[in-house]
């Protein structure tokens, strides 16, 4: 069964001083997918960064909220985390566990951070993984800009493996498509 991840769309992400590449087309493709998983009585696994020993997406203040534009359901799973990996001293080994999971569509912010070390602990813990090639962001570093920096990253996921298995990098057409 299949679980969609999506990491860290909080509101203290997406700020005039922390504008995201194709913020609006991203949350527009995690909301189609949210629908479809939930439509198929897949989970959809909301990952909460809480920043709160570092001052940042402190935990219950505005910042640390979900997208408003991403509409959370009643069956939909938070799992709050505070370091980079999502499965990192987290639950969601055990709710994926719980569940019968072993495919994950990953999708998020930011890409160079969290998505990117969650992409690499989803496969190293035997997970089928796939990234939705145009459904997660970051912002502009001061050595890249955010577009290079996810080009890259579909680039680098879509050449790693663990066992027999490997990240699939995909297009939001073709994975909703194969929904």
């Amino acid at each position: 069964m299949k679980a969609l991840l999506i990491i860290d769309m909080q509101v203290g992400l997406f700020t005039p001083l922390t504008p995201r590449f194709d913020a609006h087309g991203v949350v527009a493709k995690v909301s189609t997918l949210a629908q479809k998983f939930r439509e198929k009585g897949w989970p959809v696994i909301f990952i909460q960064h809480d920043g709160t020993s570092q001052n940042y997406l402190v935990r219950d203040t505005p910042d640390w909220e979900i997208l408003p534009s991403l509409s959370q359901k009643s069956t939909d799973i938070i799992v709050e985390k505070s370091s980079n990996d999502a499965f990192f001293q987290t639950n969601l080994e055990e709710t994926l566990q719980s569940k019968g999971i072993t495919e994950l569509v990953i999708t998020g912010c930011a890409t160079d951070i969290c998505v990117d070390t969650t992409v690499r602990s989803a496969l190293c813990h035997g997970y089928r993984v796939w990234v939705v090639e145009d459904g997660h962001t970051t912002g502009n570093r001061p050595h890249l800009d955010a577009q290079s920096i996810i080009v890259h990253h579909n680039w680098v996921w879509s050449q790693l493996s663990a066992a027999n298995n490997r990240v699939e990098v995909e297009p939001f057409s073709e994975i909703i498509a194969e929904l």
